[in-house]
């Protein structure tokens, strides 16, 4: 278009061109080089100034052969768990001087694999990833690469990677136990999708082996509106269930959504237990009685034992983070469950 600016962005040869020097003093000044002199310092950034030049991160990570950056790979932006532990993370990892770049695997090893080939393209210095299961091609590639890795939201200690995260059993075998303790003998287990998802597979082996608890089992996709439906088919008629245990709060919160839609009271009819504490279960009516999971304080820690492995080689030794039993406000069981109700 005529009359149109030009807006070529400045390159390092226009700088040395305008400042009288070569582009090698240029590329020094701008990577702080003590061997520049003041008076050629001064007037290479003065060309830098007048020209708006912004040195190329790819031109510095060639210069000084690091990019600075890590990736986090992790099941999916749609939930509140991931969200926060990606919000610690990132704040983390920039207190070191390091930037994050993040993508997504819906749970799929093969994809996975093909966003880590991705990352390492681009020159990610390390990795954050979700659990301990992953695919040979991926970890192949961390072999090959020597790239540091950090597995989290899973505690293993004998896994090859370093863990930082929580033992899953135990934090569902912690909702499993408030529940024994009011006398539900008949609970309904809601989960997500298993195949591919450690997680999930380690927290329904805490119902292995419990032959005075009778559990339905219910697998669904991780919405509220799955686990809507789900309660309101289950408890429309009489079915001895007492007590719903979500294995995450997106379906606990979609349960108790289902209830009150039937007119059943929770916790006084039903009572309903979740796992991960998202912020929005404090603020249900009642209050939603849940599992904590300290995402945060998994974001803040996987980011020091990542940068630390980064910048110092110093490979980070397994963490376990401690869950809790948030608002344990569940109701006694009643003797023969809902059907008290009809």
């Amino acid at each position: 278009m005529a009359g149109a600016p030009d807006r070529k962005r400045a390159t390092l040869r226009d700088v040395a061109q305008m400042a009288g020097v070569s582009a090698a003093t240029v590329s020094r000044v701008v990577n702080a080089n003590a061997l520049v002199s003041e008076g050629t310092r001064v007037r290479v950034q003065a060309a830098i100034d007048a020209l708006h030049f912004v040195p190329s991160a790819a031109a510095r990570s060639i210069n000084s052969g690091r990019t600075h950056v890590v990736g986090a790979l992790v099941p999916t932006l749609d939930n509140a768990i991931f969200s926060r532990f990606l919000d610690a993370l990132e704040e983390g990892l920039a207190g070191h001087g390091l930037s994050l770049v993040v993508a997504t695997t819906k749970d799929d090893p093969d994809r996975e694999a093909e966003r880590a080939r991705g990352f390492v393209d681009i020159g990610v210095e390390g990795l954050i990833v979700s659990g301990v299961t992953h695919s040979p091609v991926l970890d192949a590639l961390i072999e090959k690469r020597e790239l540091p890795v950090v597995a989290t939201s899973y505690f293993d200690p004998s896994y090859h990677l370093p863990t930082v995260g929580y033992d899953n059993e135990s934090a569902a075998r912690s909702a499993l136990g408030l529940l024994r303790e009011t006398g539900h003998q008949v609970i309904a287990v809601y989960h997500g999708p298993s195949a591919g998802n450690d997680r999930t597979r380690a927290r329904l082996r805490a119902f292995r082996n419990d032959s005075q608890v009778e559990f339905r089992f219910c697998a669904m996709p991780l919405d509220v509106l799955a686990a809507s439906n789900a309660a309101r088919r289950d408890f429309a008629e009489p079915s001895g269930i007492t007590a719903v245990l979500a294995l995450s709060d997106v379906l606990a919160q979609g349960a108790l959504f289902g209830l009150q839609t039937l007119g059943i009271s929770v916790p006084g009819e039903v009572s309903v237990v979740g796992i991960d504490d998202l912020p929005s279960s404090a603020a249900t009516t009642p209050a939603l009685t849940t599992v904590r999971l300290p995402v945060r304080e998994m974001g803040q820690r996987a980011a020091t034992a990542l940068a630390n492995w980064v910048e110092d080689g110093m490979r980070p030794s397994p963490e376990r983070l401690e869950t809790k039993v948030m608002r344990p406000s569940c109701s006694l069981a009643p003797v023969v469950g809902n059907l008290l109700r009809r």
